[in-house]
């Protein structure tokens, strides 16, 4: 396999970088990788392994991630309802949600609601949203037993 000219990667990691501020920015809307790749001018192939090598994840457990952390902000608020917090993120199947949510979090979003609604309370928004990153888990950290 060739590698690509630098200016080709350069071209392709702007595009990259492109995708990656649409989805921060429209992560409410309806998004798919088809319509990212068309926009981005690339095949949704190539761009679904490029935005992977770039930012070791699929564009669209990127876009589920920063669902997923707007969907804690507003849980914490308590003010919405795990439906209504759903649909605000723009996602279109409550079940969907919940998994993805489980599955980052640790914890199904009522749970969430329920125990995080004072949890970043005087806290600054910068240092909250720290804090309460959700951790997927390939991050997580794996421990291994020391031997004495």
């Amino acid at each position: 396999m060739t590698r690509p000219a630098p200016e080709q990667s350069l071209r392709d990691l702007a595009r990259l970088r492109r995708v990656r501020d649409r989805i921060d920015r429209e992560y409410a809307q309806p998004l798919d990788v088809e319509a990212l790749a068309r926009d981005a001018h690339m095949s949704s192939g190539h761009l679904s392994r490029q935005f992977r090598t770039a930012y070791g994840e699929s564009p669209y457990a990127y876009l589920m991630t920063r669902r997923i952390e707007r969907a804690m902000a507003l849980l914490r608020r308590g003010d919405m309802s795990v439906t209504e917090v759903c649909f605000a993120v723009g996602c279109s199947s409550l079940g969907t949600f919940s998994t993805r949510f489980a599955e980052l979090v640790g914890v199904p979003p009522s749970v969430y609601r329920r125990e995080s609604a004072n949890a970043t309370e005087g806290m600054p928004s910068c240092v909250a949203k720290d804090v309460t990153r959700p951790i997927r888990n390939r991050e997580a950290q794996v421990t291994t037993p020391q031997l004495a």
